[in-house]
């Protein structure tokens, strides 16, 4: 066979990858990851004439190369049949065993953000960056952090016998310390940013601690003023919240346990009761080191921490307390539904609870850990991927999942730089420290760089806890939702031979939610810079959450043993961000924005049954959905040219549509912010102030709804939100009026 020089200097790349596709088959895109390090698929080896010809064509392709750089186009030049070869380099190169490496290797001490253990898992993640070759800084912050100093609870009976509880923990399966619990190093139960002191009083179970379960309390002749209330933690309530409504009702103290006490293994929640995110010291801007703080006595600083002691509380012991309750029975909704002790009574009784926190409150730097992989084409655009490495124990799940997940991926962006790949736009990768104390190393990051961030950051991809669980669950901002659905058809599912991670998302669960909840890293971009967002997670929950049984031993007994789900999601987060940095027309889809800011609309209205008009949303809506109508239109004819580094004119018109796509999530900024919780400034996605709020979106809205608000007040925060969608339309838009 001869060798046709001419051929490679037209496209040396695609000769040698012709030769090489003719002897051997290649796996689907949607590749199994590998075992050990063993392909899943059969490789079969070539023949021996086809594999002497792709040597010398491939040594005659490299000798082309070094004497003609510049007639020889890139490796990973951009056209489909490139993009898809990129893709399949990026998923094939996954390893479920190194990634099980990662995971050991963080989680073999507990890391509380501010302890010395926590610098090991930072030079760990900094070590790994950097030994790839990437170019990686430490953005360090100085907050305030909470510690528990002592802790007790003591329960007095009606037959006169008193409790001491065991707080600690049992022992976890490697943990070190041996069988004496009390000489574990992992941190004690505690609600961090509790205030010291003691509360002693009767007990009155308040089921989830939210307003309604007062109010049935209270139709039963129930107080809890200068009581300790003992809640079960929701799913709509947050411990924050629980503590914020029972100070408000008179109660002196709150225990709080969870009803997932580690799948039967005794562990105890723990958690933060901070009101807001970021350091409570800086409030608005960044933490820096030597930067303002002010004084702890300040009131910006006290109102952000609850004036009544609280504590987590095992199952176990909760369940003791509940079936020693005399007093009132408990409402009917409540009763035989294994939320109240055998006798169904929710006290005040005889019962009698003393518990005491004394807790300490320290300046702690905090570290976050970023690289850089430099856009060629539009270096001054950034792709952020996000994921936070403190953990209140081990953090097997919570959050070093996440963190192994991100480590993988920058280990096979690397050896696509080494393949000659470099992404047209700039991709982040960020490590953020104390984000179990109130999202704080991603909020001071963003305050710090909030006009940066606003100007050339295109979207923040998010991963908390990659894996509690099976399943594929996510949130996003709209336009980013046919991205993901497009992500998701590439990746094998972790869990079904021969389906793709969107075959299984599709059957089983389907809804992408939105981003209103203020729970991760995602919140600051979103909801104070305008950024759009993805945040995702396999599994919808895991019983030994905030337990010190969230470790390495756990998750491959329970959660994913073989690292399947794990490769699943560094996948689907790695082409997420390969496919926004790389495409030349974002693949932003503001049609689907619109049609979801019309449901939104909907739901509204039939909520207000015709009370306040909703007509003001209507006009801006149309508007918008006719923008982006436009908008995609504009993105279809540049995606039908043919794509050339040196057609000027194609570029600048991509980089201006482009551009608009990018700002526009910033126009549902509004610089008052949502009534109560100033610092969150999107008015169509963040959370509402009250807890009741009935909407997930339109926080403004919602709370002035929960208040029962006049009708001035609610089409006054009608008309903000309206506001908020035109300025996004012209965003999209372009230009002046």
């Amino acid at each position: 066979m001869g060798c046709d020089v001419a051929a490679i200097h037209s496209s040396n790349s695609e000769v040698v990858g012709e030769v090489w596709r003719s002897c051997v088959k290649f796996p689907p895109l949607t590749t199994r990851p590998t075992v050990a390090g063993i392909s899943i698929f059969p490789f079969r080896q070539p023949p021996p004439l086809c594999a002497f010809l792709f040597v010398i064509v491939l040594f005659v392709a490299t000798f082309y190369t070094l004497h003609h750089p510049d007639a020889t186009p890139h490796l990973f030049s951009r056209n489909s049949h490139n993009s898809l070869s990129l893709r399949r380099l990026f998923l094939s190169s996954a390893s479920n065993a190194t990634i099980s490496s990662y995971l050991r290797a963080l989680t073999r001490r507990p890391h509380l953000a501010g302890t010395k253990p926590s610098l090991d898992t930072l030079n760990y993640v900094l070590n790994h960056f950097q030994s790839l070759g990437l170019e990686t800084h430490v953005a360090e912050y100085e907050a305030l952090l909470s510690y528990p100093a002592h802790i007790s609870v003591t329960a007095r009976f009606s037959n006169a016998t008193t409790v001491e509880f065991d707080l600690n923990e049992p022992v976890v399966y490697d943990a070190p310390g041996g069988d004496d619990p009390s000489s574990s190093p992992v941190v004690r139960p505690y609600h961090s940013y509790s205030p010291s002191g003691s509360a002693q009083g009767n007990v009155v179970f308040v089921n989830h601690g939210e307003e309604r379960d007062y109010r049935a309390l209270e139709s039963i002749g129930v107080s809890v003023r200068n009581c300790v209330v003992l809640a079960r933690k929701g799913d709509s309530l947050g411990r924050g919240g629980i503590v914020k409504i029972a100070e408000t009702k008179g109660a002196l103290g709150v225990l709080i346990y969870a009803e997932n006490d580690g799948g039967g293994t005794g562990g105890i929640e723990r958690g933060t009761v901070m009101r807001g995110i970021g350091d409570p010291v800086s409030p608005g801007w960044p933490g820096v080191v030597g930067g303002e703080k002010l004084s702890s006595e300040d009131d910006r600083v006290t109102r952000r921490f609850p004036k009544i002691p609280s504590l987590p509380l095992s199952r176990h012991n909760a369940e003791i307390v509940l079936a020693s309750l005399g007093g009132a029975r408990a409402p009917v909704g409540w009763r035989n539904s294994g939320r109240v002790g055998s006798g169904q009574r929710v006290g005040p009784g005889r019962t009698v609870v003393n518990m005491t926190y004394q807790g300490e409150m320290k300046m702690k730097k905090i570290h976050n850990v970023l690289a850089t992989i430099r856009g060629t084409e539009e270096p001054d655009r950034y792709v952020i991927l996000g994921n936070h490495r403190d953990a209140w124990t081990y953090g097997a799940v919570d959050p070093n999942s996440g963190t192994s997940a991100l480590l993988d991926i920058s280990r096979r962006f690397a050896l696509l730089l080494k393949s000659g790949w470099r992404p047209r736009r700039t991709i982040l990768l960020c490590s953020w420290d104390a984000e179990e104390f109130g999202m704080i190393g991603s909020t001071e990051w963003v305050e710090e760089n909030v006009v940066n961030l606003g100007a050339s950051a295109v979207a923040y991809l998010n991963v908390d806890c990659a894996v509690q669980g099976s399943g594929f669950f996510a949130g996003a901002t709209p336009q980013l939702d046919r991205l993901l659905v497009d992500a998701l058809k590439l990746v094998q599912d972790p869990d079904a031979v021969g389906l793709t991670v969107e075959d299984t998302f599709k059957s089983q669960n389907n809804i992408i939610e939105r981003l209103s909840r203020v729970d991760s890293d995602f919140s600051g971009f979103l909801h104070h810079a305008g950024i759009p967002s993805i945040d995702m997670y396999y599994g919808a929950d895991y019983p030994v959450y905030h337990t010190a049984f969230d470790s390495y031993d756990w998750m491959i007994r329970n959660a994913d043993p073989l690292f399947h789900r794990h490769v699943a999601m560094a996948g689907i987060w790695g082409l997420l961000g390969i496919l926004l940095a790389d495409e030349p027309v974002l693949p932003f889809d503001y049609i689907s924005y619109a049609e979801q800011l019309q449901a939104h609309r909907d739901a509204l209205s039939k909520l207000l049954e015709g009370k306040v008009s909703v007509n003001p949303l209507s006009v801006a809506i149309q508007e918008f959905s006719f923008v982006a109508k436009e908008a995609a239109d504009e993105a279809k004819r540049l995606k039908e040219q043919a794509y050339s580094k040196e057609n000027v004119a194609a570029a600048a018109k991509r980089r201006e549509l482009n551009d608009r796509m990018m700002l526009s999530e910033r126009g549902f900024l509004d610089a008052e912010g949502i009534k109560g919780k100033e610092w969150f400034k999107h008015l169509v996605y963040g959370p509402a102030a009250e807890p009741e709020s009935k909407l997930g979106f339109f926080p403004g809205i919602a709370d002035a709804l929960a208040m029962n608000s006049s009708e001035g007040v609610i089409e006054h925060e009608i008309w903000r939100v309206a506001r908020a969608i035109q300025r996004a339309s012209k965003a999209l838009k372009g230009g002046f009026t």
